[in-house]
This record gives structure tokens, C-alpha cells and sequence, in this order.
């Protein structure tokens, strides 16, 4: 994980400007995977107590789209931002208590699936998500 020194320099890197929510809003994610904005803004306001929802907000689109942190959405599930970018990985998804974990790609680079018909798109990702019961879960009977 990158320390807090890093992140200055990663926004800059990405041609953003660094402020302090911004390195706040990095800090959380890399420090929570698969938070969603809720938690996040908890994290933040640890460190920057009079930090707005809308810097935080503001901050996840912005880190977003400059390609520092994904955001993810599985199907009845609020939107969660991770860090590890830039590698197509998939994730597993408890049914019972939401938990979310990553996993590898079964096979090759990126995209690690090949649609069986790409209609001429050139296609640079691909997205899974695997469903089940988390360990917890099967353990406590929650499925």
C-alpha cells in the first residue's frame, strides 16, 4: 500500500490538483478496499472532522476518472471504490452479508475473457462477479 507521502504524488501524476480531501479520500480507500462513499466519508472525517459529503464526493469522481481508485457496483449493492486498478480482476460478492473479495483473472492479460461476438468494439476490460456465501456466512448458517 502506498504510504500518505505517495499520494501527493500520485494525484499529480494523474494531472490532478492535490488537496486535502483528495489525499484524505486516497487514504481511505487504500485503506478500506470495497468501501462504499458512506464509510468513506466516515474515514475522511476522521482525519479532516469539517470535510463536506460533496468534497467527498467530488474527490471519488475525480480519482475515478483519473484511473487512482475503481468504482464498482454490484447488482442490489450501493457503489463501493477500491484501489487496485488497472490489473481486470473480479470479485466475489456474499449473498448473506455483502462482504466483497477480489479475485485473479482465470487466465491471461487483460481482458482475460473473450466475448464470443465484439460487434467491432475493441474491447480492453472485462467484468465478473462471482455470487455465493462467504466463509463467515457458511459457518453461522447465514445463507
Amino acid at each position: 500500500m502506498p504510504t500518505t507521502l505517495d499520494f501527493p504524488q500520485m494525484l499529480r501524476g494523474a494531472a490532478l490538483r492535490v488537496t486535502r480531501p483528495r489525499v484524505a479520500v486516497l487514504n481511505a480507500v487504500y485503506a478500506h478496499p470495497h468501501a462504499d462513499t458512506d464509510s468513506i466519508i466516515g474515514a475522511v472525517r476522521r482525519d479532516l472532522p469539517e470535510v463536506s459529503h460533496q468534497a467527498v464526493y467530488d474527490s471519488l469522481h475525480a480519482l475515478t476518472a483519473a484511473g487512482l481508485v475503481r468504482r464498482i457496483q454490484p447488482s442490489g449493492s450501493v457503489a463501493r471504490y477500491e484501489s487496485r486498478v488497472r490489473d481486470n480482476h473480479h470479485h466475489l460478492v456474499c449473498r448473506s452479508c455483502g462482504r466483497i473479495t477480489d479475485v485473479d483473472c482465470a487466465v491471461g492479460e487483460a481482458p482475460c475473457l473473450t466475448a464470443s461476438h465484439d460487434s467491432g468494439f475493441s474491447i480492453d476490460e472485462a467484468e465478473v462477479i462471482y455470487w455465493g456465501v462467504c466463509p463467515d456466512c457458511s459457518t453461522t448458517g447465514n445463507s
